[in-house]
């Protein structure tokens, strides 16, 4: 039985979900704002969150955790000089989901992700 089982599964076997889960961390924190399907903004969100709230307390621990999760080192020089400064003095809610629409495509239904 799936008791309490809050995952998404993103049609995906682990490795590559966890791969694209960090992959959409990394850009959402180069670029601050990604559009993507509306299943995946959703499930990329409480991530990012946790990387924020490690980056606003700059230690080894907390750097060494992110590094090994972000992909690219740009990604993690700015979680810590940048965006970690600037929530510093916010308990929570760092980012945003705006949904727009549909996509012409498939249908799927899309939205924006941003840092607030």
């Amino acid at each position: 039985m799936r008791h309490r089982s809050k995952k998404k599964i993103l049609d995906r076997k682990k490795a590559p979900r966890t791969a694209l889960l960090n992959n959409l961390a990394t850009q959402l924190i180069i670029y601050e704002k990604i559009k993507t399907t509306e299943a995946k903004a959703k499930t990329v969100k409480p991530i990012v969150e946790k990387y924020i709230t490690r980056a606003k307390v700059d230690n080894v621990t907390n750097r060494r955790m992110l590094v090994s999760k972000l992909t690219l080192k740009k990604a993690n020089k700015k979680i810590f000089e940048v965006i970690g400064p600037r929530y510093k003095d916010r308990n929570g809610g760092y980012t945003r989901i705006i949904k727009l629409g549909v996509r012409q495509g498939d249908g799927a239904k899309m939205a924006q992700i941003e840092l607030v």
